[in-house]
């Protein structure tokens, strides 16, 4: 197993991806966010708004905009014009989970902006939320898929978190 970022020197490089060939390339990354129960509770009661504003319709804007623009935050990522980004966040108990699925038809993938996308879109919850409290939580995140590239790869199913 070699690192692939590393050229024959050990230096950092960036892959060159000039001789692979471009096809559909997907991701999809999940982050969980763990807000206390009174916290999730004065949320659910205002329709998931906060003094900030809209919390989760904020958040889906902010992932989308972080998944594209990855390559500015990640040093060795290749600036992709990514085709389809989606951002849902659902509620489990008083846990929200993120997930934002990528896709490109591209010599290269797109897990790092599934990734980056999850993470901005929880940063953003936290964000819109801190005022209630700072005991919210950003939890696991975690690839959950990709497919199109040399591997393909599905995460087994993730073990349920224990309370906070």
């Amino acid at each position: 197993m070699s690192f692939t970022h590393l050229d024959a020197g050990r230096r950092p490089t960036m892959v060159d991806v000039g001789a692979k060939s471009a096809v559909r390339r997907t991701a999809v990354a999940e982050t969980r966010v763990r807000f206390p129960a009174a916290v999730a509770d004065a949320l659910r009661g205002s329709g998931w708004s906060s003094p900030k504003g809209p919390v989760f319709d904020t958040a889906i804007v902010a992932g989308v905009m972080g998944a594209k623009r990855t390559h500015e935050l990640i040093p060795f990522c290749h600036p992709l014009g990514i085709e389809n980004c989606q951002i849902a966040i659902d509620l489990e108990g008083d846990t929200a989970l993120v997930r934002c699925s990528v896709s490109v038809h591209h010599k290269t993938g797109v897990e790092m902006e599934a990734l980056t996308g999850a993470s901005i879109a929880a940063l953003t919850i936290y964000d819109m939320c801190k005022a209630l409290s700072h005991e919210i939580v950003i939890g696991e995140t975690r690839l959950v898929s990709k497919t199109g590239g040399k591997n393909d790869y599905t995460a087994a199913p993730a073990e349920p978190e224990d309370a906070p």
